[in-house]
């Protein structure tokens, strides 16, 4: 836990007790079936399945020393180049189909019509959000007793209680998705659906010291936006279970800690040093669910490069953006992703977060009576927050963007991401809001009807153009709303009907939701990327929910979307003469 009131007094200490800073550990997870060794590199060489994290999702028929000493001797026979038809024989004998570890599980406290539904003045709309709060049904797991009793034959990380997963070929949990997916549940009346949901995070803290990427054991390795704090405080804002929050505060702070200790860097600006974090995972060797890919795509480099290039694409699963051309920039060549360095990048959205999380560490602390842990936070934001606007923050163009550390300047480029700040609430200036609404306004994002683009650049990679996330409208609407300006309050509605429209034509046309939509030229699900676009989806769900919820009495089903282009600020000056 964070004693000092600084940051610095805080690695110090850490560093007296043997920590360092980016500290190389051994890797998380040592399987030499899901994660590393010749098994797994024959197998996903061979690309026996279409989608590489298949074959590492699928548990073992039997004790892996077994399987691995059979596999040795097949390997010897044949010279360790194992013919395809031989490995899928293998495969086939001592290994169980995708999803025999995990059974379907209706929340128990799943009802059927929640209060928020009232809200929602759009007869279809209103039809329509009851069909989502069906979804949650359908994307309910529970692990079976045998993850426990043998963790050893399964990459599936065991959880005590049951979860709700993203849907489509994600059959586990992952870290940043289930804040959003928590959102959902807590508008449904599901709290202890989402307490079982923290018991499991936390419990990966207190294992792992972090909470991987997702449930598996490959994940170990990195981690994903932290947003643990917050969804404590959503859960104890929703149920005032302080006694909860009591038993758990010494965890949140252990997970904070594991941003400190190895995701922090050092930044100067006008001769100051500023303590700020980025994506950062010490290890290398291909993603064991993309492993093919990964491996292809460092072949073409000297030897020595190829581990470097792999650390650089976990730390981009790390950031949640896997991938996008925010990680590029800068590379030999910005349009391959061979160019990745997500690592030398300081990003707008983790900084934001922590920041966020820091000052509600302080607002439980207070809460719990622990005046001085409370005042330590409350430091440690202030310095988050001066180290932001030092380095990441541009007046001139009324918004926040990542800084490139090795290169010492900021990537300019519009992302969603660049608005964080604004969700979080991590900011000084009432101003901002408004700044930002020009921002947009300049950057052109304002004439997309059908939802806010994840990038304005076509690489081809599912966290660029033409694709828009659920997640990243939230960022963008929500922090628009915390505006004191009526015309930036609209604006954010506006985009909020877009987005809703959108989801809700999709809907309308194929009966279920995607993880992410192509905004091009209409609305349709979005592409892109290492695989397929999923459906199901929770965090899509948990936004079009949140949506509902808060602008529920004005929302409509109609085609109303509003290209809000050129006359978006006239729009707002008059709304705020009309409020004055």
């Amino acid at each position: 836990m964070v004693t000092g009131v600084t940051w610095e007094l805080h690695l110090l200490l850490l560093m007296g007790l043997g920590l360092r800073t980016h500290e190389t550990l051994p890797p998380p997870c040592e399987s030499q079936i899901y994660c590393h060794g010749e098994l797994l590199h024959q197998v996903q060489m061979a690309k026996l399945y279409q989608d590489d994290k298949q074959f590492v999702d699928m548990s073992l028929s039997t004790a892996p020393d077994q399987v691995l000493g059979n596999f040795s001797k097949l390997a010897v026979i044949y010279n360790h180049s194992i013919p395809r038809q031989q490995l899928q024989e293998f495969v086939q004998q001592y290994f169980q189909p995708v999803g025999q570890e995990l059974q379907p599980w209706t929340p128990e406290d799943w009802k059927d019509s929640p209060q928020f539904l009232q809200k929602i003045s759009d007869a279809k709309l209103r039809v329509w959000a009851e069909q989502l709060h069906h979804i949650w049904k359908k994307l309910g797991k529970k692990m079976k007793p045998e993850v426990r009793s043998h963790p050893e034959r399964f990459s599936l990380i065991y959880s005590e209680h049951p979860f709700i997963v993203p849907g489509g070929r994600f059959v586990e949990f992952y870290y940043w998705d289930s804040y959003w997916v928590m959102e959902g549940l807590l508008l449904s009346e599901m709290a202890s659906t989402v307490k079982g949901m923290l018991q499991n995070f936390l419990e990966l803290v207190k294992t792992y010291g972090h909470i991987p990427n997702g449930g598996r054991v490959y994940y170990l390795q990195r981690s994903q936006p932290p947003l643990l704090t917050l969804m404590m405080d959503r859960y104890v804002t929703h149920t005032n279970d302080t006694t909860f929050l009591r038993e758990n505060i010494d965890t949140l702070a252990m997970e904070l800690d594991f941003w400190t200790v190895n995701r922090t860097i050092s930044v100067s600006s006008g001769g100051q040093s500023y303590k700020l974090n980025h994506y950062y995972v010490p290890y290398g060797g291909p993603r064991p669910e993309s492993y093919s890919k990964d491996a292809e795509l460092a072949d073409p480099l000297p030897e020595g490069d190829r581990e470097a290039l792999w650390a650089e694409l976990k730390a981009g699963t790390e950031s949640g953006w896997d991938f996008s051309s925010r990680w590029l920039v800068g590379g030999p060549n910005p349009d391959l992703l061979s160019s990745i360095r997500t690592s030398k990048l300081v990003p707008v959205d983790l900084n934001a977060f922590l920041c966020q999380a820091e000052e509600l560490m302080s607002k439980f602390y207070s809460i719990l009576g622990n005046d001085a842990q409370a005042t330590t936070y409350r430091n440690l934001r202030a310095q988050r927050l001066a180290a932001m606007e030092a380095i990441l923050w541009d007046e001139q163009k009324g918004a926040w963007f990542d800084y490139d550390w090795q290169n010492r300047k900021k990537n300019v480029e519009f992302y969603p991401s660049n608005l964080t700040p604004l969700w979080a609430g991590c900011f000084s200036n009432p101003d901002v809001a408004d700044k930002a609404l020009k921002y947009l306004e300049d950057s052109k994002i304002l004439t997309y009807q059908y939802g806010i683009p994840t990038s304005l650049q076509k690489t081809g990679q599912q966290w660029d153009f033409p694709n828009a996330w659920a997640p990243l409208q939230d960022l963008v609407i929500r922090g628009l709303a915390r505006s004191a300006s009526p015309g930036t309050q609209e604006v954010a509605f506006q985009l909020a009907q877009n987005w809703i429209i959108t989801n809700f034509d999709v809907y309308s046309q194929k009966s279920a939701m995607y993880e992410k939509y192509d905004v091009s030229n209409g609305a349709h699900p979005g592409g892109g990327g290492e695989y397929e676009v999923q459906e199901g989806f929770g965090w899509t769900n948990g936004v079009a929910l949140l949506l509902l919820d808060y602008y529920g009495d004005r929302l409509t089903s109609g085609t109303q979307m509003a290209l809000l282009g050129p006359h978006c600020l006239v729009v707002a000056l008059l709304f705020n003469l009309l409020a004055w």
